[in-house]
């Protein structure tokens, strides 16, 4: 076909023409075909032969060097066409078309390869799997070596995205499992292997059941509440694969942290029951409800929260816990107690009773308040520390609940008025002092305990001190003290109601500090079994206590028992038995006690070794520190 194109300014006109050639001799480069062909064994087998030719040419084929004819299983079509039915081993071979007219001749020529089926081996089986799990769906074959195979699988019918993180294709060569890792509920379908080869499409499927717990119920709702239950229905979530086996009910409060189980009636709520009555609801308080289904996989996700829904108020079913009290000031009665939780108060209008009466009486006072956990009940005719017995209870607008256990509460108490007497004090060290007195045996009011108050100056408030100790105490030991101050103290009695009369001031100033140097230049010399110890005096500071003696301490080597030795002097001498290693410190001794001991000093004792020509041998060690 050829075209004219004619264009100005104005436009543009095309004119066509054909030109036929209407004489060529056959040509089969225009068509080409593969050199080589493959079939399984069984099927048929067409080769064509339409080469390029005018006038149309006579077709002839041949197989190697042997010219072919129409039999029951070859057809030679008018076309030029080749077809070989239910081809066997016998027909694999070289074909060549002869194409030929009046102005020439040509031919092409291909192989056949006749290959055996393909078997699938091992394809994938129906399964079902847990939620989580991972899996792995064979697709394996027996092919002949000369073909090539590739692997594809579908997914209900779509190819898998090789993508998706879950799906992997492990295997090779003959092998196209699908590894499906961590899977869920959306993996649950038709899985099909597609095998392609050169000659040949084979598949296989399974299904693949995925389970998991069950779907969230839906449409929680509070069908009727009373002060102690509530009457729920739901809607079931799907089953994912097991059925639903039972429901458990949770609850929420202002009062709770996070969700709770509840108790309902029936107890178990089997997978068919749609509806439960929740009981042991406190009245007056709002809850909502959630539900979750159990199947033999676990227990699915939670509904959503119905409806915040308030039970019905009712009277007071709790009384106040821990009634007990004392104390306070003159002609007071102080009564506590542990308040009722508001989940607990189960109306509006919430408050306590109070009865009180004094010990032995029949006739109970009753006091109505709303403070929560204490209450002064006050009366001049109140003797002081007088036995009440006391119980609270509770009421709302509904009525009123249950009182607590009658309990004895001792109204206020009045300060001691005598105070101790013989009170004396003495130093023990440079930092502690004791201080005794006789206790108040015979006193009209109750004594606690008693109170030791010291201090160094009366011009310096945060130098003031205080220890208190029990009533059957007559002694205490004030330590933490500066060495060689002087402290001024006394001693009152207290009991609930305060202190008493103070002591009259006394004083008494702490020792100096123990020596705080060790003897120097320690020597010593060991004959047998006789160790000698000399050292030089220790002299002590302006703000030390005076040498009073020396302590030398030893202990044998590997031992734990040490052993001690006063002297007033600067020597000492010691026995000691056995052949074995000591260590000695010493130390000065003072009234405050004992000064800074010298560093350890070692004492090796020589074995006794048989000596020839010698009786007895003795050696002589001096050490110098």
């Amino acid at each position: 076909m050829y075209q004219c194109v004619a264009e100005n300014k104005h436009g543009i006109i095309y004119f066509s023409a054909e030109l036929v050639v209407l004489a060529s001799p056959p040509d089969f480069s225009r068509s080409q075909v593969r050199a080589l062909l493959k079939a399984k064994t069984g099927s048929a087998v067409t080769m064509e032969c339409r080469p390029q030719a005018y006038p149309p040419p006579i077709t002839s084929w041949r197989k190697g060097s042997e010219q072919l004819q129409s039999t029951d299983r070859i057809s030679l079509l008018p076309d030029g066409t080749l077809r070989i039915i239910n081809v066997t081993k016998t027909d694999v071979g070289s074909y060549t078309c002869l194409a030929r007219n009046q102005f020439g001749m040509a031919s092409t020529t291909r192989r056949l390869l006749v290959t055996d089926p393909t078997r699938i081996t091992q394809g994938p089986v129906d399964m079902e799997i847990i939620v989580g799990e991972s899996i792995v769906l064979p697709c394996q074959i027996a092919c002949d070596a000369s073909l090539d195979v590739s692997f594809s699988w579908a997914f209900n019918g779509q190819l898998l995205n090789k993508l998706d993180p879950h799906y992997e294709h492990v295997g090779g060569g003959v092998a196209g499992d699908l590894m499906i890792r961590n899977i869920q509920l959306k993996h649950a379908g038709k899985y099909v292997c597609v095998i392609d080869t050169d000659v040949e499409s084979l598949s296989a499927a399974a299904i693949l059941i995925v389970k998991g717990p069950p779907g969230a119920p839906d449409s929680v709702t509070v069908e009727e509440i009373t002060d102690s239950t509530a009457q729920l229905s739901w809607r079931p979530g799907q089953d994912n694969g097991s059925p639903i086996l039972s429901y458990i009910i949770q609850t929420k409060t202002a009062f709770t942290v996070g969700w709770q189980a509840v108790n309902t009636v029936p107890e178990v709520i089997d997978g068919n029951t749609l509806t439960a009555t929740v009981v042991d609801l406190n009245a007056w308080v709002e809850y909502e409800f959630r539900v979750l289904a159990r199947n033999s996989v676990g227990v699915g996700e939670p509904s959503p929260a119905s409806l915040k829904t308030r039970t019905e108020d009712a009277v007071p079913d709790t009384a106040p816990a821990n009634v007990g009290g004392g104390g306070g000031s003159k002609s007071e009665l102080v009564i506590t107690w542990e308040p009722v939780p508001e989940e607990l108060q189960n109306g509006d209008g919430f408050g306590y009773i109070i009865a009180l009466r004094l010990l032995g009486e029949l006739t109970w006072t009753h006091v109505v308040t709303s403070a929560p956990g204490r209450y002064v009940y006050r009366n001049e005719s109140i003797a002081p520390f007088s036995p009440f017995t006391v119980k609270v209870g509770a009421y709302n607008v509904k009525g009123q609940g249950p009182f607590s256990p009658v309990t004895t509460v001792f109204s206020a108490e009045e300060e001691p008025s005598r105070m101790p007497e013989g009170v004396w004090a003495r130093s023990i060290s440079d930092t502690e002092f004791e201080v005794s007195w006789q206790t108040l045996s015979d006193s009209p009011e109750r004594v606690l305990g008693y109170e030791v108050m010291y201090w160094e100056d009366d011009t310096k408030p945060e130098t003031m001190g205080k220890v208190r100790v029990s009533a059957n105490q007559c002694t205490v030991n004030i330590s933490g003290l500066k060495g060689y101050t002087q402290y001024f103290l006394t001693v009152s009695s207290f009991n609930t109601a305060g202190t008493g009369p103070r002591t009259p001031t006394i004083n008494i100033t702490t020792k100096k500090s123990p020596p705080g140097q060790p003897p120097v230049n320690v020597e010593w010399n060991l004959i047998g079994s006789k160790l000698t110890v000399h050292w030089d005096p220790v002299v002590t500071m302006e703000m030390e206590s005076e040498v009073t003696g020396y302590k030398v301490s030893y202990t044998r080597n590997r031992h734990t028992e040490i052993n001690t030795v006063t002297t007033n002097v600067t020597s000492v001498e010691l026995i000691l038995p056995a052949d074995d290693n000591y260590i000695i410190q010493i130390c000065a001794l003072s009234d405050s006690g004992d000064g800074m001991p010298t560093e350890p000093i070692n004492i090796h004792k020589l074995s006794k070794k048989p000596c020839s020509n010698l009786d007895r041998v003795g050696f002589i060690v001096s050490f110098t520190l």
